[in-house]
């Protein structure tokens, strides 16, 4: 039996109206990169970057899951072997649309971290600058997201995921982010079977054995009916 690992980037969320980073409208296109998803920009403007994702968690509030993140969840609840879902989107739309269980590699947009203790609690809609932490009560909160020169989390886990695993799929992913840009190496060296599933060529897109284009609510759900019926 197989056992599928997938991983979804901001394109599988895009037809649930979250923006995506790069190209035409997406989100760096309005705000840098350095300006607000970076360590060394809470450090200089917090309030720039906490207003930054204040708008992004109430955006992700409002929004509900497509075709896309509920054929995901029907692969993982009716395929008989192991699916491990891999996510670099901070919104929870994976679980609206029913996933069991999904590892958010890059943080969720729900959550809150102390800087000075690494404590985590759900965040308010609009997290203030110098927020109190629950437990220690220093005023760091920040969002709980995975920052451009942070370590993502999970990553054991991950790997161990990567390197057993018979057939591997990124969903809406740009290729352009590292380590999960990588992924489909690690898969290819322990022998998976790899698809790359996509509105348009990612720029890792020459690693993948099998690809396939269009949007991710038409081509996701037939990339699942194919695995099952398989």
């Amino acid at each position: 039996m197989e056992n599928i690992v997938i991983l979804t980037g901001a394109g599988i969320s895009a037809e649930s109206g979250m923006g995506t980073f790069r190209g035409a409208g997406g989100l760096w296109e309005n705000q840098r990169v350095e300006d607000v998803a970076t360590p060394e920009a809470f450090a200089r403007n917090p309030e720039m970057v906490q207003a930054f994702y204040n708008g992004r968690r109430q955006k992700a509030a409002t929004v509900a899951p497509n075709a896309a993140h509920e054929a995901i969840a029907r692969l993982q609840r009716d395929y008989p072997g192991t699916v491990t879902l891999i996510t670099q989107n901070v919104d929870a739309l994976h679980e609206k649309g029913g996933s069991p269980e999904v590892i958010h590699m890059h943080g969720e947009l729900a959550g809150a971290l102390c800087a000075a203790c690494d404590h985590r609690w759900t965040a308010p809609a609009e997290m203030p600058v110098g927020h109190p932490c629950p437990d220690c009560g220093a005023p760091a909160a920040r969002p709980d997201v995975v920052w451009f020169g942070e370590m993502p989390y999970h990553m054991e886990r991950i790997l161990d995921a990567l390197t057993t695993c018979t057939l591997f799929a990124a969903i809406g992913t740009s290729g352009n982010v590292y380590p999960a840009a990588g992924f489909v190496q690690e898969a290819f060296r322990a022998g998976a079977h790899t698809v790359e599933i996509n509105l348009e060529p990612s720029a890792v897109v020459s690693d993948f054995a099998e690809t396939r284009f269009g949007p991710a609510t038409q081509t996701v759900p037939a990339w699942v009916d194919d695995v099952l019926g398989g």
